[in-house]
């Protein structure tokens, strides 16, 4: 028997390509634009070997603080132990896409200057911190005209 225990061991499922994802890579993968200080999610692309960071960085998000010709240097915090360290790693940009963790704290700032905006012109108190979701309003069942069901399974029938 083999030894299993190389640098890539146990990337069988993480590293293969999807259903109908084989194959070519499609150009918008290499004309992505990175810029220092983008957030981008590491995702490793088997296809590609070149560039390829460890299966311990694949599905991490991280921060771009250097960019090259055909790569990215990307900085990740990993758990070692007790505490997270800060590791460097680069990464060529098919391995690597724009994470999308901050779009919804983006749209919600421009909503909240748009509300301010208007109510600045209403001249109106807003409060714009979101609330948890409440408790629902109270309401009464009738019984009348509202008769429970009782729900029996069906009997097993061997006719065909």
């Amino acid at each position: 028997m083999g030894h299993s225990a190389g640098l890539r061991k146990g990337t069988r499922y993480a590293f293969s390509r999807d259903f109908k994802r084989k194959g070519f890579i499609p150009l918008s993968t290499y004309l992505k634009e990175y810029r220092v200080g983008d957030i981008v999610d590491i995702k490793c692309n088997g296809a590609v070997q070149k560039g390829l960071p460890y299966k311990l960085y694949h599905g991490k998000t991280g921060v771009v603080y250097n960019v090259t010709k055909s790569s990215v240097g990307v900085i990740i915090y990993k758990r070692v132990g007790n505490r997270y360290m800060e590791k460097r790693i680069n990464v060529r940009v098919e391995h690597i896409s724009h994470s999308r963790s901050r779009d919804e704290f983006i749209n919600r700032v421009k909503e909240n200057a748009i509300k301010k905006r208007q109510a600045k012109e209403q001249g109106t108190h807003l409060h714009l911190k979101r609330q948890a979701v409440q408790p629902r309003d109270s309401h009464v069942v009738d019984s009348q005209n509202n008769f429970p069901e009782t729900i029996t399974p069906i009997p097993y029938d061997t006719h065909i």
